[in-house]
């Protein structure tokens, strides 16, 4: 499974490249945090039609055309291009991700970091992998030492919601070593290698979560909403539109944060 993902993501990440760069990019109707380009859609349409012939009978679920439900317990989640905004003004930091559910567990994902040439796979207890080498989250043991990445839009619906929020970012920021913030698959990566201690994101979507969640896991790490209790992807499909939230990191930190968080 893991060669087959890698083998997806090198295609996707082929397309991502060669419009990096000298793409248009649009917002979408009624979120200005979301950005569209010409490749999201393109990549979009590869791994989705790439999925439908490999594995026939499997749920799609991909950001930009939707839902396919064969009534499968077998559901690829796919978002073509995350960090799309990042994408478009010519920033290096943005991924592309694939992941498998199983009923509810992520069981296999893949994230492609298209500019810096690097695909990060991972199945349920086989491991998870750049290429050849093994991957292994931080083993600092103190926040204080660590970089952490949090992620963060402005709610313009609710300033409130993005106050407290921010507060809330503060009191972690006064306990790590350096905040860091692409806010896409990059700070997800940087984790599963054991670069960034954690990351940290209260407003994401399915497909923001099913591989990293499986990668992260399999290089040691733990990986929560932001409170700290389990991710619910019961009944997939369902779920596209609802909000997620990630606290993710390796364990000793991921506790610590959520003492941060839990008093804040």
């Amino acid at each position: 499974m893991q060669e087959q993902i890698r083998i997806l993501l090198e295609h996707a990440a082929e397309i991502a490249k060669t419009s990096f760069g000298n793409v248009e990019s649009s917002v979408k109707p009624g979120d200005n945090n979301q950005v569209l380009t010409e490749a999201d859609l393109a990549i979009g349409r590869y791994l989705v039609g790439k999925v439908k012939e490999l594995f026939p009978d499997d749920n799609v679920i991909d950001e930009e055309t939707g839902v396919v439900d064969n009534h499968s317990n077998r559901t690829w989640v796919i978002d073509p291009l995350d960090g799309t905004s990042n994408f478009a003004a010519g920033l290096p930091q943005f991924g592309i991700m694939i992941g498998l559910l199983e009923g509810s567990r992520p069981v296999a994902g893949g994230i492609a970091l298209p500019m810096y040439g690097r695909i990060y796979t991972a199945e349920r207890a086989k491991g998870a992998f750049c290429g050849d080498e093994r991957l292994l989250v931080s083993q600092e043991a103190r926040l204080s030492n660590s970089l952490v990445a949090y992620g963060i839009d402005g709610h313009k619906e609710s300033p409130a919601y993005t106050h407290a929020e921010t507060k809330v970012m503060a009191d972690i920021i006064l306990e790590i070593r350096n905040l860091r913030t692409s806010n896409s698959a990059y700070d997800f990566a940087m984790v599963a290698e054991g670069k960034y201690g954690a990351v940290l994101n209260r407003t994401s979507k399915i497909w923001d979560n099913v591989a990293p969640q499986v990668i992260i896991e399999e290089a040691g790490g733990r990986y929560t909403a932001f409170d700290g209790t389990n991710i619910n992807y019961t009944n997939p499909l369902s779920r596209v539109d609802e909000n997620f939230t990630v606290c993710a990191g390796a364990p000793a930190l991921h506790t610590q944060l959520q003492k941060i968080i839990h008093r804040s």
